[in-house]
């Protein structure tokens, strides 16, 4: 099994901050960025964290990541935007997305915001969050490189699309939904490569459909499945969940969506005629004043949410979660801990410094 090196918080965001202003940030983009991709450290989302600095500079060499984009409103009402993220880090563009949805939710109620020409925007529940301190529930959503096998299909249409919902408490800790629409994301594959074991059934398929345990699969031609995994389970619902994402991401947009979303790998050719512009989003800020009295409503969802966590836990388990616990107790015991790198991204991380004349610390 993999081995892991332990690093602090400000280990890995002063060296991250670094890498984005060799790119051209700005110096407030870069601190953005960096908090943005480091939240899902913390979290225990280690698939979309630092991991994917690498993957992000590719992007950049290639012309596909703008470090100073002019992010702008291309049409709106009152209530709703579009934005062109002229091609900018998502981790940039998404919460600018969202100030603008809740400044929107300020001023009537709710505000709605579709993104295009956009790039990976890190863990989709950083931009639902950003919510909870305005009193407002937040709603996020992006399109993802294709890697999902509609149900019944041979190909794949889809990506893992995320959908996140941060909805505010008095007392309790809030409600935070971070998901992807499909049985596993794809970090969890790649967590297997690393440490050459198979995947559990249900996670995949192979170039035929069949069922398969192979952690190398996508590589092959094979697909991940929606939440599900099989129709007898329930697949259809995943695959509707992240034809949803994908519509309201980047059909009503204007970006690329189903198979012609931009890749994340740098090296994958991006697909011909695409029909949009880069990834979309979909951004979402309600303010609950707009429907009740927020402190009604919060007297009431700290009831839901003490019922749910004094759940009666079935035999084996110690207790109840709600959404968003399990990550929030993460960010805690990482915080105090530090964070965990495996042996090949302190050595991806590694590689990047020397090739951007910067410095991070070998760990063995």
């Amino acid at each position: 099994m993999e081995s892991n090196h332990h690093y602090t918080y400000q280990q890995l965001a002063v060296f991250a901050e670094a890498v984005f202003l060799k790119m051209g940030c700005t110096d407030s983009d870069a601190a953005l960025a960096t908090k943005v991709l480091l939240s899902a450290d913390l979290r225990g989302i280690d698939s979309h964290g630092i991991a994917r600095l690498v993957g992000y500079v590719r992007l950049w060499e290639l012309g596909r990541i703008n470090a100073t984009p002019d992010i702008k409103i291309v049409h709106e009402t009152p209530s709703t935007a579009v934005i062109d993220g002229d091609r900018g880090l998502g981790l940039i563009v998404a919460p600018r997305a969202m100030e603008i949805a809740m400044e929107k939710a300020r001023q009537v109620g709710t505000g709605w915001v579709s993104v295009k020409n956009s790039n990976h925007f890190g863990i989709a529940g950083y931009h639902a969050m950003m919510a909870l301190e305005q009193e407002m529930i937040g709603i996020a959503m992006t399109n993802a490189s294709a890697l999902v096998a509609p149900t019944y299909a041979a190909e794949k249409l889809l990506g893992t699309n995320p959908i996140a919902v941060a909805v505010p408490a008095g007392d309790e800790a809030p409600f935070v939904a971070d998901f992807a629409t499909t049985t596993a994301a794809n970090g969890k594959l790649e967590i297997a490569q690393r440490n050459n074991i198979t995947i559990p059934f249900g996670w995949a398929q192979d170039a035929d459909g069949n069922a398969t345990q192979d952690a190398n699969i996508l590589k092959n031609g094979g697909a991940l499945l929606p939440l599900g995994s099989e129709k007898e389970q329930g697949s259809h619902k995943g695959y509707a969940l992240g034809s949803i994402v994908d519509i309201f991401s980047a059909v009503l947009s204007g970006a690329s969506f189903g198979p012609w979303a931009p890749p994340f790998p740098a090296y994958v050719t991006m697909p011909e005629n695409m029909p949009g512009e880069g990834l979309g989003h979909f951004i979402g800020a309600m303010r609950i004043d707009a429907f009740r009295p927020a402190a009604d409503f919060k007297s009431n969802m700290d009831l839901w949410l003490n019922r749910f966590r004094k759940a009666t836990p079935v035999k084996g388990y110690e207790k109840v979660y709600v959404a968003g616990d399990i990550e929030r107790s993460m960010e805690i015991v990482r915080m105090q801990n530090g964070i965990p790198l495996v042996q090949n991204v302190q050595n991806d991380l590694i590689a990047l410094a020397e090739k951007m004349s910067l410095y991070f610390e070998r760990k063995s």
